[in-house]
């Protein structure tokens, strides 16, 4: 494809999706590049998306590819990434594809989708669990758990405060830092007198089936009961594919923006997890649309207040 596009959107989630169905409807010529590797894939089931609550999220995402194909000026790449943006003159180029044929894209204006990627804490079995019963979104999958023995895992510095939200649906909680030093004294006291155990012992292996997790066994020999848990990974922003584009970040790589989806750099817009903010399916595809609306009225000059 070679034609200039209006609008190039990196990421086929909630947030890019959105993005393009609203574009369509302004009959804006966009291409999505979509690579496929959601970070909900593990998980059976979705929740907090009105009128969508419980449903698998491959299918979500089906029923909004389907939607698309009613906009002739959207086109869709599936399992394709975009290997380079740069710019030239004013029009953005993309290098595009798989690794073994690309060509190139050119648009007039980007929105870069592309969420997060995540890493598991280095606790023995958390995979064969994960998506199953330990979950990394509280307000996602926090009233399933509610009233059962949950465990937390994670060993980021962020841990007590994860604790403490969790603590919101059970009164049963354990955290377990897997030896990690990333709960001070201070806060363990605070999550104690609060019902909740810091257990600082290494985790020897988690116990289950069907990946129901049952058990944490521990490398002393003790087993702590569980039903369920969360899971506390590390979320990092891979912004590679940009070349000579640097739009300003935070401490966290998350790309920062005006609140409307405008970055530092002109013509460039950003939505969903690539933002600092709530890490929900519903929050990402309301940034997705709120970004499109901008688009357009940026487009055609129209002074917005989104």
């Amino acid at each position: 494809m070679s034609e200039l596009q209006d609008v190039l959107i990196i990421g086929g989630g909630p947030a890019g999706l959105s993005a393009a169905l609203n574009l369509g409807r302004s009959v804006a010529e966009v291409t999505v590049v979509d690579a496929d590797r959601p970070r909900n894939a593990a998980t059976l089931s979705v929740h907090g998306f009105l009128t969508r609550d419980g449903i698998a999220p491959n299918e979500l995402k089906r029923i909004a590819r389907e939607e698309l194909t009613a906009y002739p000026t959207v086109h869709y790449r599936a399992r394709q990434r975009v290997f380079r943006l740069g710019r030239d003159e004013g029009v953005f180029v993309a290098e595009i594809g798989q690794r073994a044929a690309t060509d190139v894209v050119f648009a007039q204006n980007v929105l870069i989708a592309t969420g997060l990627h995540e890493t598991l804490p280095d606790v023995p079995d958390l995979i064969s669990f994960y998506g199953m019963s330990l979950f990394s979104c509280a307000a996602c999958d926090g009233w399933e758990q509610r009233g059962r023995r949950l465990a937390l895992f994670g060993a980021s510095d962020d841990l007590a405060d994860r604790a403490r939200l969790i603590a919101r649906w059970t009164d049963e909680l354990t955290v377990f830092t897997h030896g990690a030093a990333v709960i001070d004294a201070v806060a363990e006291a605070e999550l104690t007198a609060a019902g909740v155990t810091v257990e600082r012992t290494p985790v020897a292996a988690l116990v289950g089936e069907r990946g129901r997790i049952e058990s944490v066994e521990l490398v002393d020999g003790r087993g702590i009961p569980v039903d369920g848990g969360f899971i506390r990974p590390e979320w990092t922003v891979d912004l590679a594919f940009l070349d000579g584009i640097v739009p300003d970040r935070d401490e966290n790589g998350h790309l920062l923006t005006d609140g409307s989806g405008r970055t530092s750099e002109f013509g460039v817009y950003a939505a969903g997890d690539i933002t600092a903010g709530p890490q929900q399916l519903i929050v990402a595809a309301g940034a997705g649309a709120r970004a499109a609306a901008v688009i357009v009225h940026d487009a055609v000059g129209v002074v917005t207040s989104h």
